[in-house]
Protein backbone atom coordinates (compact mmCIF):
# COMPACT_ATOMS: atom_id res chain seq x y z
CA UNK A 1 0.00 0.00 0.00
CA UNK A 2 2.51 2.35 1.06
CA UNK A 3 4.33 1.63 -2.67
CA UNK A 4 1.19 2.43 -4.45
CA UNK A 5 0.80 5.87 -2.38
CA UNK A 6 4.27 6.95 -3.25
CA UNK A 7 3.77 6.15 -6.47
CA UNK A 8 0.74 8.10 -6.80
CA UNK A 9 2.36 11.07 -5.25
CA UNK A 10 5.44 10.73 -7.60
CA UNK A 11 3.16 10.41 -10.62
CA UNK A 12 1.41 14.06 -9.41
CA UNK A 13 4.63 15.55 -9.00
CA UNK A 14 5.91 14.71 -12.40
CA UNK A 15 2.88 16.05 -14.41
CA UNK A 16 2.30 19.00 -11.89
CA UNK A 17 5.87 19.66 -13.38
CA UNK A 18 4.97 18.76 -16.89
CA UNK A 19 2.11 21.05 -16.92
CA UNK A 20 4.32 24.40 -15.35
CA UNK A 21 7.49 23.66 -17.86
CA UNK A 22 4.61 23.74 -20.88
CA UNK A 23 3.22 27.27 -20.10
CA UNK A 24 5.55 29.85 -19.62
CA UNK A 25 3.53 33.06 -17.68
CA UNK A 26 3.70 36.31 -16.57
CA UNK A 27 1.82 38.67 -14.39
CA UNK A 28 -0.12 42.19 -15.86
CA UNK A 29 2.49 43.78 -14.30
CA UNK A 30 5.42 42.50 -16.48
CA UNK A 31 3.14 43.00 -19.00
CA UNK A 32 3.18 46.46 -18.73
CA UNK A 33 6.44 46.80 -18.22
CA UNK A 34 7.55 45.15 -21.95
CA UNK A 35 4.50 47.51 -23.54
CA UNK A 36 6.92 50.06 -22.44
CA UNK A 37 9.94 49.38 -23.61
CA UNK A 38 9.50 46.59 -26.17
CA UNK A 39 7.28 45.68 -29.12
CA UNK A 40 6.00 42.84 -28.18
CA UNK A 41 2.49 40.29 -29.89
CA UNK A 42 -0.25 41.22 -27.96
CA UNK A 43 -2.97 38.59 -28.62
CA UNK A 44 -6.78 39.04 -26.41
CA UNK A 45 -8.79 36.14 -27.08
CA UNK A 46 -12.02 37.55 -25.52
CA UNK A 47 -15.11 37.74 -27.49
CA UNK A 48 -16.20 40.71 -28.88
CA UNK A 49 -18.65 42.12 -26.05
CA UNK A 50 -15.81 41.54 -23.84
CA UNK A 51 -13.77 43.66 -26.08
CA UNK A 52 -16.34 46.45 -26.37
CA UNK A 53 -15.94 46.87 -22.40
CA UNK A 54 -12.48 47.91 -22.86
CA UNK A 55 -8.59 46.21 -23.87
CA UNK A 56 -5.07 46.54 -23.99
CA UNK A 57 -3.47 48.83 -26.12
CA UNK A 58 -1.21 47.28 -29.22
CA UNK A 59 -3.71 43.97 -28.87
CA UNK A 60 -4.54 42.19 -31.74
CA UNK A 61 -7.86 39.89 -31.39
CA UNK A 62 -8.96 36.62 -32.11
CA UNK A 63 -12.02 35.24 -30.47
CA UNK A 64 -11.05 31.95 -28.89
CA UNK A 65 -14.78 30.45 -29.34
CA UNK A 66 -14.85 31.21 -33.22
CA UNK A 67 -13.75 27.92 -35.56
CA UNK A 68 -10.99 29.33 -37.11
CA UNK A 69 -9.29 30.97 -34.04
CA UNK A 70 -5.73 29.65 -34.86
CA UNK A 71 -6.30 30.39 -38.78
CA UNK A 72 -6.92 33.99 -37.27
CA UNK A 73 -3.59 33.65 -35.29
CA UNK A 74 -1.54 32.74 -38.27
CA UNK A 75 -2.65 35.77 -40.14
CA UNK A 76 -2.22 38.26 -37.64
CA UNK A 77 1.07 37.24 -36.23
CA UNK A 78 4.79 36.31 -36.95
CA UNK A 79 5.37 32.63 -35.83
CA UNK A 80 8.82 33.21 -35.26
CA UNK A 81 7.77 35.71 -32.64
CA UNK A 82 6.53 34.60 -29.05
CA UNK A 83 2.78 36.07 -28.36
CA UNK A 84 1.97 37.52 -25.10
CA UNK A 85 -2.05 35.93 -24.86
CA UNK A 86 -4.68 37.29 -22.33
CA UNK A 87 -8.56 36.75 -22.23
CA UNK A 88 -10.95 37.89 -19.53
CA UNK A 89 -9.62 36.40 -16.22
CA UNK A 90 -6.78 33.82 -17.44
CA UNK A 91 -8.35 30.49 -17.97
CA UNK A 92 -8.75 30.77 -21.41
CA UNK A 93 -5.98 32.06 -22.79
CA UNK A 94 -4.31 28.52 -21.05
CA UNK A 95 -6.41 26.62 -22.98
CA UNK A 96 -5.34 28.99 -26.03
CA UNK A 97 -1.60 28.40 -25.15
CA UNK A 98 -2.26 25.20 -25.25
CA UNK A 99 -3.61 24.90 -28.54
CA UNK A 100 -1.29 27.33 -30.10
CA UNK A 101 1.72 25.63 -28.82
CA UNK A 102 2.10 22.47 -30.75
CA UNK A 103 1.56 25.00 -33.62
CA UNK A 104 4.96 25.99 -33.57
CA UNK A 105 4.04 28.99 -31.20
CA UNK A 106 6.17 30.51 -28.21
CA UNK A 107 2.82 31.38 -26.21
CA UNK A 108 2.91 33.61 -22.48
CA UNK A 109 0.08 33.85 -20.72
CA UNK A 110 -0.86 36.76 -19.09
CA UNK A 111 -1.82 35.67 -15.68
CA UNK A 112 -5.40 37.13 -14.55
CA UNK A 113 -6.34 38.12 -17.77
CA UNK A 114 -7.93 41.74 -18.59
CA UNK A 115 -9.81 41.83 -15.57
CA UNK A 116 -6.77 41.99 -13.38
CA UNK A 117 -4.97 44.32 -15.97
CA UNK A 118 -8.15 46.58 -15.57
CA UNK A 119 -8.22 46.51 -11.51
CA UNK A 120 -4.57 47.46 -11.72
CA UNK A 121 -4.58 50.03 -14.09
CA UNK A 122 -7.55 52.04 -13.25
Amino acid sequence: MKTIVSFLLMSFFFLNCNTQEELSSISTNELKTLLQNDTIQLLDIRTPEEVKLGSIDKAKFANFFDDDFVQQVSTKFDIEKPIFIYCRSGNRSVKASKLLKPKGYVVINVLGGYNKWRAENK
